[in-house]
């Protein structure tokens, strides 16, 4: 809560800095003095005795500068205010001076200088903070006459946490205010201070100005429209206005309320659902929650999971990823096709995030061109609470668009995480969304019904796996079986580094999205590819020219686990890779990088008899969890990679994967799916292949049809070599 000591302590602080200095302290200072006194105001003794202290000493006089002289000193003052020793005797011998005068001189003209910066300063300071009590004293009174939201009578203190959080608001600006004002105070006192911006990362970064969105309070909102591109509905966001800040934080701490309850409760709230997870009774839900937060439009469909996992990674680091948009987007890349900080509302106190709030923007898809993706709106709160827990929560903000008709929203929805021992942490995950999605495909619609696709589930085994990945990525003992071509950890490092920027290129090109620097080709179909092409030319990670990346999904009547082994296995790539060319392919290096042996990151020779071909590599990362498997790879540089090998920076070794998504086609069978399976959600696979293809390196060129035939055909004859290997193995 807002303490009013804490504004007068910053109101005595900024007075402190403003004051002027008293007359005793600024009297060398005075313009006519400076212009017309050397300022040799040493103290004079008689040489060789020592200083009565009963008797007052002399000073010496002054030497007045003629009018030639301070002109002169002014001119080099402009061009040079720190001569050296050299030009300080220049100057004395040009104007018949001291050189102990010229270096007063200096002085005092830098000090004066300083001064008046100094209360130039502090007047707009002054007049900042006077606006700021004014601000802070009118939620003052709004919390005096505020009423209760549920009973409508007056609210006590305690009961008031929507104000309590408007008012910690205004704390955190007051706390920007004490910042700058320090930065200040240090810069004449030569203390280095650290900044609250410091304490906060999010806040900072660099590289991710774009990502990290326009920032807190002074953006320009055209970006938003320039970063979803055109015929998106999230294009038509614009910031939220002073008016909706009260409404968003009430939301949002509605929303932190809520999701505490619904995570910490039992049944009859949720019920047993499929796929060893947990789903809301919509009735008891609409019987304890009777107000919601919002009304459901009736064309939505209610979708809400929830499931818990305990990760390695501790609770500080765990809401640091949560919070940090780029971080987000990054370890739930498969999920998470793109994001955005439009405003950041609160920063947190003390330095953590506690009590942040910021508005975002976000897509999530499946790694499939027949799933739609959903788009959102919301507001991301985070709060720590008395017993060691943390509670990080969304919510849609569709309200401040009363137009826009959202094909998803997200009703609070989020995690609460508990701090264990030894950096691990106990997750229980959230989710709750309204949707339409009448618009997905057949094949896939037990997936999306059953929540697997979007729920609670996938979110936590995502986490889970990555938290695996990136303990593997800071291990320092390298087993033995990792070594082969891996000599050093740093390495492994870049090797691993090098695996996930592959990963996330594949992402961003595999699913629905029609945001992204793709252009779409051909619209999806039954049984179409989905074909798109980008030009290249300024990114290192990337080669330059017209790359293709085409992508089509089907079912198989295969367990996943089969057809995941089957495709990350070195072993039988001859069988469906037709870049290999029928040649053998050798693992090199092998990086193991979660509990499962299918999560790994490896590095293949393939030994063509195709001379063109020969001694080609290949980066590969399979990774694999309850919700779905990914086989990833694509053909390296050997030049590059040894580089890499060697611990060098990898985000200049072009790469463009290509790869596979394998996702069961609905809940599980307690057989395991295995025989007799005739349709969709009997236990088969969805399988998704994807390729990224350079058709042409040169700087102008331009796509050809024939091109795109050849992408078409490739991934075609791709996908019947799979169905018959996997087919034929699995049925004999």
């Amino acid at each position: 809560m807002f303490q009013p000591s804490m504004f007068d302590n910053h109101h005595h602080l900024l007075d402190m800095i403003a004051k002027p200095p008293s007359e005793g302290e600024m009297g060398s200072l005075r313009d006519d003095d400076f212009e017309n006194k050397s300022g040799t105001e040493n103290m004079e003794f008689p040489s060789g005795e020592d200083p009565d202290p009963n008797q007052r000493p002399k000073k010496k006089r002054y030497h007045r500068h003629t009018q030639h002289q301070i002109q002169e000193l002014e001119a080099f003052f402009k061009e040079c205010p720190h001569p050296d020793d050299k030009q300080r005797k220049e100057l004395s011998r040009e104007l018949g001076l001291e050189p102990l005068q010229v270096k007063f001189w200096f002085q005092n003209k830098r000090t004066q200088m300083k001064a008046q910066h100094e209360r130039q300063e502090n007047s707009v300071l002054k007049a900042e903070n006077e606006k700021l009590q004014v601000e802070n004293s009118r939620y003052r009174e709004a919390l005096a006459n505020a009423t209760c939201p549920n009973c409508g009578g007056p609210a006590a203190l305690g009961e008031m946490s929507f104000d309590e959080q408007h008012l910690r608001i205004e704390n955190a600006r007051l706390r920007e205010e004490i910042d700058r004002i320090s930065g200040i105070a240090a810069k004449y006192v030569g203390k280095p201070l650290t900044s609250y911006s410091q304490l906060s990362p999010h806040m900072a970064g660099p590289g991710h100005s774009f990502d990290h969105g326009i920032g807190s309070f002074g953006p320009q909102s055209g970006l938003v429209g320039e970063m979803y591109g055109g015929g998106d509905l999230l294009r038509s966001i614009s910031l939220p206005t002073e008016a909706n800040k009260p409404m968003i934080v009430e939301l949002a701490v509605a929303a932190m309320e809520e999701l505490i309850r619904i995570a910490q409760a039992g049944e009859p709230l949720w019920i047993p659902g499929d796929h060893y997870t947990e789903v809301l009774n919509e009735d008891e839900y609409l019987r304890t929650f009777p107000r919601g937060i919002g009304p459901k439009p009736l064309e939505l469909r209610s979708e809400a999971s929830r499931d818990s996992a305990v990760v390695i990674m501790n609770h500080i680091s765990l809401v640091e990823t949560l919070m940090d948009v780029n971080q987000w987007s990054r370890v739930f890349c498969g999920i998470v096709s793109r994001a955005m900080t439009i405003q950041v509302l609160s920063t947190g106190v003390a330095g953590n995030y506690n009590g942040a709030l910021q508005v975002m923007t976000a897509e999530f898809q499946v790694p499939s061109p027949l799933v739609p993706t959903r788009e959102n709106y919301f507001v991301r709160y985070c709060k720590q609470h008395a017993d060691g827990m943390w509670a990080v929560v969304d919510v849609s903000l569709d309200s401040l668009h009363p137009g826009a008709v959202p094909r998803s929203r997200r009703r609070p929805s989020g995690c609460l995480i508990q701090e264990l021992p030894n950096g691990y942490s106990k997750v229980i995950w959230v989710e709750h969304v309204e949707v339409d999605d009448r618009a997905v495909h057949n094949i896939y619609r037990q997936l999306v019904d059953s929540t697997i696709a979007f729920g609670a589930k996938r979110w936590v085994s995502t986490l889970d796996r990555q938290c695996e990945r990136l303990a593997s990525s800071m291990a320092n003992n390298i087993p033995a079986g990792d070594l082969c071509v891996i000599t050093t950890p740093e390495g492994r490092k870049s090797m691993l580094k090098l695996a996930e920027r592959m990963v996330m290129s594949f992402s961003s090109g595999v699913g629905a999205s029609m945001a992204h620097v793709w252009t779409t080709l051909s619209a999806t179909g039954s049984d179409d590819v989905r074909v798109m092409t980008r030009k290249s030319a300024d990114d290192p990670g990337r080669p330059p020219g017209i790359v293709l990346s085409a992508a089509t999904s089907f079912w198989l009547p295969v367990p996943p686990k089969r057809v995941f082994d089957f495709l990350r296995d070195e072993n039988s790539r001859s069988e469906w890779d037709i870049l290999s060319n029928g040649g053998e392919v050798q693992e090199m290096a092998h990086i193991a990088n979660g509990r499962d042996p299918g999560n790994c990151v490896s590095l293949l020779r393939v030994n063509s008899p195709n001379s063109s071909q020969s001694n080609m590599l290949i980066l590969q990362e399979s990774c694999t969890d309850s919700t779905g498997s990914y086989v990833i790879y694509a053909p390296v540089d050997i030049v590059s990679m040894n580089v890499v090998l060697s611990g060098g920076d990898p985000d200049y070794v072009a790469l463009l994967p290509s790869g596979f998504a394998i996702l069961p086609d609905g809940p599980s069978l307690s057989n395991g799916g295995s025989g007799g399976i005739l349709e969709v959600g009997s236990g088969g696979s969805l399988l998704t292949v994807a390729f990224q293809i350079l058709v042409d390196s040169a700087p102008n060129a331009k796509l050809s049809l024939g091109s795109v035939a050849t992408v078409n055909s490739l991934i075609k004859c791709t996908v019947e070599r799979i169905k018959a290997a996997v087919t034929c193995d699995h049925n004999p």
